[in-house]
């Protein structure tokens, strides 16, 4: 059987709403970061909780993403809160100047080639006392890799807060 687009957002909004996943990390005025932002299931929620004082960067590999992102800002009036920002392959690349309050990863770390590397250039551009929440799929990410990707993030200098439930997959939540 096959399920109706509508169906299909309905579910993920109820399974994967964005005010639940990172609502309680976000407030008006932050910069937040959304890398491998996808079409922006999060970006566009997350561009309303900064409010009029913050910006939402969506990062994404694919530029047609972003273009998803760009036209789904523009219908809802949020095109000056959010920055679209095309990575290369290998790295993240934002501008040096950015800090983030809040960084979301989601479903997306274990497609980096290297996510030590990843997360030590995300370390670069979260603000002290910055969060990054990292959501893996149950379905891609065993227990035991996502917990050597744990110890991984802690080598690298980040602390480790928790594995906040309800976010739809395996969890971490750390600031440095």
């Amino acid at each position: 059987m096959i399920i109706p687009f509508f169906w299909t957002i309905f579910l993920r909004r109820l399974i994967q709403n964005p005010k639940k996943v990172v609502g309680e990390y976000i407030k008006e005025g932050d910069t937040v970061v959304d890398l491998g932002c996808g079409p922006g299931y999060f970006s566009i929620d997350m561009a309303k909780m900064v409010g009029e004082s913050g910006r939402v960067i969506s990062v994404d590999l694919q530029p047609e993403m972003l273009e998803k992102v760009k036209k789904k800002a523009r219908k809802q009036n949020l095109s000056q809160k959010i920055t679209l920002h095309n990575c290369p392959q290998d790295q993240i690349g934002l501008d040096q100047d950015v800090t983030a309050d809040f960084v979301l990863a989601f479903y997306m770390l274990h497609e980096t080639p290297n996510h030590i590397k990843f997360m030590q250039e995300v370390k670069t551009f979260l603000k002290r006392g910055g969060k990054c929440l990292i959501v893996e799929p149950r379905f891609h990410v065993s227990k035991k890799n996502f917990h050597q990707v744990i110890q991984d993030i802690k080598n690298i200098g980040f602390n480790v807060l928790g594995n906040p439930l309800k976010k739809g997959g395996r969890s971490l939540l750390v600031s440095v």
